[in-house]
């Protein structure tokens, strides 16, 4: 069975949905003790642990400790799930083509922070999630699969991400079975996945507005 790491910061909905829908991890590790997800982890026994940020000197000190962390699980592949911490490029190297993320926006627009707010602000008519492999450069790694929501003339950031947030549920699990399952090749920035070219819904989700 492929061995699966999540890494959260917060409530953990997203490595929440991964449980849901049947995916077994190996372990959940948090840089903030009093993430809530850990304890739904937990619940679920499922292994956790805390590498908190807070106690290391630097970002590349953080880092490495992380790594021990989580190679101390030996997983195939790991999930940034609400993970709020920038990585350095030795680690994303480390974890090269087995380090994915989800993202509140349909990258390449919108990296970073305040996603919703950003994507209304700027009249924008759809927004949505992407998964994406993770490199050294923020938000910007090869895409694996996007979902779309469209903007509502009546959308506030709260409505809007609570739409956004329906379909990362949905389109995470669906990306992390993908990814185990292999076949997916990485071109450049491109991602060549015969599944869900088979299952083209699944790669791209347009829902009617909620």
């Amino acid at each position: 069975m492929k061995r699966i790491v999540v890494l959260i910061s917060g409530r953990g909905s997203n490595m929440q949905a991964l449980l849901a829908a049947g995916i077994p991890l190996a372990a959940v590790i948090s840089n903030r003790p009093d993430a809530g997800g850990l304890a739904i982890a937990r619940d679920a026994g499922v292994a956790t642990a805390v590498v908190d940020h807070r106690q290391y000197p630097d970002r590349a000190s953080f880092d490495a400790a992380l790594a021990a962390c989580i190679d101390g699980f030996t997983p195939d592949l790991v999930v940034l799930a609400g993970f709020m911490r920038i990585l350095t490029a030795e680690f994303t190297n480390r974890y090269a083509g087995r380090l994915i993320n989800i993202h509140p926006s349909l990258l390449p627009a919108f990296t970073g922070l305040d996603t919703h707010r950003r994507a209304i602000d700027a009249g924008c008519r759809v927004h949505g999630c992407t998964v994406h492999f993770v490199t050294a450069e923020l938000d910007h790694g090869p895409i694996i699969a996007q979902a779309a929501v469209p903007i509502l003339d009546d959308d506030d950031e709260s409505r809007l991400a609570a739409r956004v947030l329906v379909q990362e549920h949905r389109l995470l699990p669906a990306a992390v079975r993908w990814c185990l399952a292999g076949g997916i090749e990485i071109r450049g920035m491109r991602v060549v996945n015969p599944a869900a070219a088979s299952a083209p819904d699944a790669a791209l989700r347009s829902p009617e507005p909620a």
